[in-house]
């Protein structure tokens, strides 16, 4: 990846202007055929930052996408959810800039604006996702995908009337519901994958349990657990949420009731030095959160072994 300043587009008028493409119908919002393209905003590495929603199906032959230290090939049809503000970074192999493919829809939040679709978007989580974490489609459910992006299309380029928003909107909330299905169904069938971010995090929490940091610097943030794992906190949280049913702050909290058990049944450490070597400033604080995930207190753990 490069280190020069990102690409910002403020506008998706802007962004169209970049492209070599005709100015856009709606000024908020869009649907572009990747081979509607005339002209790649780069032909080397660079970070891209949209100020707007886009949702995009695409195969990029002979290009990485990168975050962290992770890279994803496009050659197969993919989809990515983009909120305003994410970086997005893309690397073409020297020599072989391809013509992509797929589409893309770009949305401003004005757009959004008095329907409920402003308010539950944030609650899609696969918004804050990294690209690296893109829906990987089958062909059954990016046909899907791309019917519902037809008649998005169709309704972008038909005479504007009252009914266009409500009519997009509903369009734009099918898609969304899909996304979040398809997403469920590839924490499943890439259980490999999967599993293998799972084990890190276990070592990694592992490592961290038992090297005094608790003590020191407490629970380690989600931030920093998802940026040592090279994926997003949103994607560590739906992916534990799909294998074990935990989001990653309830996942650190049963990792430390299980160390706290261990420590109440096999040491002669008072409940206040436990609750020190646990990261927790205040006594009171260790002994709710313990008595909220097990109905005893730390005490009474204690005396139920003995």
């Amino acid at each position: 990846m490069t280190s020069q300043m990102p690409l910002r587009f403020k506008t998706i008028t802007e962004y169209h202007r970049a492209a070599g493409l005709p100015k856009p119908q709606h000024p908020l919002i869009s649907l572009v055929r990747m081979d509607q393209l005339t002209r790649p905003i780069s032909e080397s590495p660079i970070t891209l930052i949209f100020d707007f929603y886009s949702i995009s199906m695409k195969r990029v032959p002979n290009a990485k996408f990168k975050y962290g230290q992770q890279a994803s090939d496009f050659d197969e049809g993919v989809l990515f959810f983009m909120s305003p503000g994410q970086l997005f970074g893309i690397d073409f192999e020297k020599g072989n800039i391809h013509q992509p493919q797929g589409w893309i829809i770009l949305i401003h939040p004005d757009f959004l604006w008095n329907t409920p679709l402003a308010k539950t978007i944030k609650q899609y989580e696969f918004f804050d996702y990294s690209v690296y974490e893109a829906l990987y489609l089958s062909d059954k459910e990016e046909t899907m995908l791309t019917t519902i992006a037809g008649n998005i299309e169709q309704e972008y380029h038909a005479n504007i009337d009252r009914f266009s928003q409500n009519v997009i909107i509903a369009q734009l909330e099918l898609m969304l519901t899909y996304g979040e299905r398809f997403y469920q169904r590839q924490f499943i069938t890439r259980k490999i994958a999967s599993h293998e971010i799972l084990t890190r995090l276990e070592d990694f929490l592992s490592d961290y349990f038992s090297s005094g940091s608790l003590a020191k610097d407490g629970l380690p943030s989600i931030a920093h657990i998802a940026e040592t794992l090279h994926i997003s906190p949103g994607y560590l949280s739906s992916l534990l949420k799909s294998l074990t049913g935990l989001n990653t702050q309830q996942h650190l909290h049963a990792k430390l009731i299980e160390l706290a058990k261990e420590k109440l049944s096999t040491t002669n450490l008072s409940v206040s030095e436990i609750a020190y070597e646990l990261g927790f400033e205040h006594l009171q604080s260790f002994s709710k959160l313990f008595k909220t995930k097990t109905r005893l207190s730390p005490l009474e753990f204690r005396q139920s072994f003995n």
